[in-house]
């Protein structure tokens, strides 16, 4: 198990996944060697984070107008919540990146580290199955979780 594995808690079958997650679109711009980059698995990783925040929202805010709902994923899922995640697992360590991203400080760029995060999700899902991933997110989001069960966001009823 790679030191990162150990870290998010999971062991990929699949390592080619979890490289391509870590890999920033800045390689493939600098070298022939790679053909791949983690804008792909980003897209899915989204869409499974989505499902995952949107179906704890429902289940756990039985109560709360969709508007709430929707306040509630937008927070639980913006560039910054994501980047703190990424940061937390040290995800920018990681990266694969060409010279002049890493020069301008993209290993800690919120985009960067947001958009990593959701490529890992991907690359999770894709490696084993949407429980997994559901359970990865939702451990990564605990403390959000339960920061917002015990004060959830005001609702402003005009806008």
């Amino acid at each position: 198990m790679s030191p990162l594995e150990e870290r998010i808690g999971y062991k990929f079958r699949n390592s080619l996944l979890l490289a391509e997650a870590l890999t920033h679109p800045s390689v493939s711009h600098e070298t022939q060697r790679y053909h791949f980059d983690n804008q792909r698995l980003e897209f899915l990783g989204d869409a499974v984070l989505q499902l995952v925040i949107t179906e704890y929202l429902f289940r756990h805010f039985g109560g709360e107008a969709e508007g709430q709902l929707t306040k509630l994923r937008s927070r639980l899922v913006s560039r910054e919540t994501l980047k703190m995640h990424a940061a937390a697992l040290d995800l920018g360590r990681y990266l694969l990146m060409g010279r002049g991203e890493e020069a301008t400080g993209g290993r800690e760029r919120t985009s960067t580290l947001a958009d990593a995060f959701e490529a890992l999700i991907g690359a999770i899902y894709l490696d084993s199955d949407l429980e997994t991933a559901k359970k990865f997110i939702l451990e990564q989001a605990r403390t959000d979780l339960e920061q917002i069960i015990a004060e959830p966001v005001d609702i402003n009823p005009k806008g």
